[in-house]
């Protein structure tokens, strides 16, 4: 049976793949491949996706910051969604003869999006801390808290007054920061991570609280650490492995009769409303179009927790037998629409922007760009390892430098460094539309994703700009990817960090410290 699982998913994930489509749809479509052959669920695929959605919640922790879940834009349109697309779904539920309660529960774990999915794919872009990332992960979050209390009404899970002890878990940070730099960085740090999460979710359990959201709060304990984004590499390969079970399982639950179908069809028909419910509010609450967009897209879809609470309704007896596989059906089925409009939500913006600039409030945003260079001659976009190296550089020879990055956490970090630093999206085009050139001698792009990199590259080679554009590339296929869209000059950080340290070895190309070692040996 393993073998079927694993075969299912590479064939079908393949078959996406080459069609242009996330593989994540290719495993949906590998889990109904195999109910129709007669493969059932069972509880090793169930425990194998449980550790996965874990895994993925536990990471999302590393990186989360509660500031952000704090914002207006958090609280504010995550819950007047939430009640408002709530309301419409239960009110349409009654019309079509459901009983008032049971369409009120069913339209609320309707109205929650796909956290696995929105996490997996932002993940994916790299953009799980940008500004647009942290909105999306905390409006999803406070979704999770309302699942929790939706599941205690059904009478599923009940929380226990010792549940607040929860909140504590941050306070546990110095014990477990201390383990992890003690678990070095092979496969213990990966035995202590799963570690982690599968304690943070097994106590939040006994707590009569969600597991997912117990492992997301042991995964916050430890945010901000100088290790997270080792542990979070290390974890990457296990969780993407284990959620490929999540989407088998949801696939495997089979589809309803035919005199479902309408009525999924018709709630697939309601996403769009969704997004542009999402947009209008987002909108309202002061954000640039772009960012409300791109959050909006991400939040388009139908959560696994439906799938949850309607299992939840059928066994407390609000809901008929059926409904989980019709929660099935439409859940899969949006997850499936929404990947491919989340690979392309960029390249969407840019098409509409026109059209979606006439809804942006005027004035002042809180995730405008910046429009000046500030008299800098260099500009370094990513200011991550590499790219925080290549600004050091570049000042220590005497030039002006200002660097980008879409990461809160980064900019802190180099502000306290006394480093000119600036919040910018690269992937945004209106940031490279008024951003003023003048004086600009060459930009340096060390961001990891290639899609970002080219966005770049053309949005500067759209304005005229003459002048040097570096970038780095991971991957020998990325490179003619970016001279065919403007780069002069392509740097490959890791074979080239393997040449610089030949040369050190061989004395060729000293650092400034080995300079004064070898001068301090011969004067003596």
């Amino acid at each position: 049976m393993e073998l079927a699982w694993v075969g299912a998913a590479y064939v079908l994930g393949l078959l996406a793949s080459r069609l242009g489509l996330p593989p994540l749809v290719g495993y949906l479509g590998g889990g109904f491949v195999l109910w129709g052959m007669g493969y059932q669920n069972s509880g090793l695929l169930e425990s194998i996706a449980h550790v996965g959605v874990l895994l993925l919640l536990f990471t999302v922790g590393l990186k989360l910051r509660f500031a952000s879940l704090v914002r207006r834009e958090v609280l504010g349109v995550g819950g007047i969604h939430l009640v408002l697309f709530a309301l419409l779904l239960g009110l349409i539920l009654v019309f079509l003869g459901l009983q008032s309660n049971a369409a009120l529960f069913l339209g609320t774990g309707l109205a929650f999006s796909s956290t696995v999915l929105a996490v997996k794919l932002l993940d994916d872009r790299r953009e799980l801390s940008t500004f647009h990332g942290r909105i999306a992960v905390g409006i999803l979050i406070l979704q999770d808290l309302v699942a929790v209390g939706l599941l205690a009404y059904a009478g599923v899970k009940n929380p226990t007054p010792w549940a607040l002890l929860l909140l504590a878990l941050p306070l546990l940070r110095p014990v477990v920061g201390w383990l992890l730099e003690k678990s070095g960085h092979d496969e213990l740090l990966l035995l202590y991570g799963l570690g982690l999460a599968l304690g943070g979710a097994s106590l939040a359990k006994h707590l009569g609280i969600s597991p997912e959201l117990g492992a997301l709060l042991i995964g916050a304990a430890l945010a901000s650490h100088p290790q997270v984004s080792e542990l979070s590499r290390t974890l990457w390969g296990l969780k993407e492995a284990f959620l490929v079970a999540f989407f088998l399982q949801i696939g495997l639950m089979g589809l309803p009769g035919l005199q479902s179908l309408p009525l999924a069809l018709g709630l697939l028909l309601l996403l769009p409303l969704k997004a542009a419910l999402f947009f209008a509010l987002f909108v309202a609450f002061g954000l640039r179009a772009r960012t409300a967009f791109v959050t909006s897209v991400a939040l388009t879809s139908y959560s696994e927790f439906a799938l949850i609470t309607s299992v939840a309704a059928v066994e407390g007896n609000l809901l008929p037998e059926s409904s989980s596989q019709l929660m099935g059906l439409v859940v899969a089925a949006s997850l499936a629409l929404a990947a491919p409009l989340n690979r392309a939500v960029h390249h969407l913006y840019q098409r509409y922007e026109g059209f979606l600039l006439r809804y942006e409030r005027k004035g002042r945003h809180a995730d405008d760009e910046p429009t000046g260079l500030g008299g800098a001659q260099w500009l370094v976009v990513g200011m991550g390892r590499t790219g925080g190296a290549a600004y050091k550089m570049l000042e220590g020879q005497g030039e002006r430098v200002l660097g980008l990055d879409a990461d809160e956490g980064k900019l802190e970090a180099h502000r306290l460094k006394k480093r000119q630093v600036r919040y910018g999206d690269a992937e945004d085009p209106e940031l490279w539309e008024k951003l003023d050139l003048t004086g600009l001698k060459g930009v340096l792009l060390t961001l990891p994703d290639t899609e970002a990199k080219l966005r770049a590259i053309q949005g500067l080679r759209a304005r005229g700009f003459q002048g040097t554009i570096a970038a780095t590339s991971h991957h020998r296929e990325e490179d003619p990817l970016l001279e065919q869209a403007g780069a002069t000059l392509i740097g490959h950080p890791f074979a080239e960090a393997g040449e610089r340290l030949a040369e050190r070895a061989l004395g060729l190309n000293p650092t400034a410290e080995e300079e004064e070692a070898q001068s301090a040996t011969s004067g003596g």
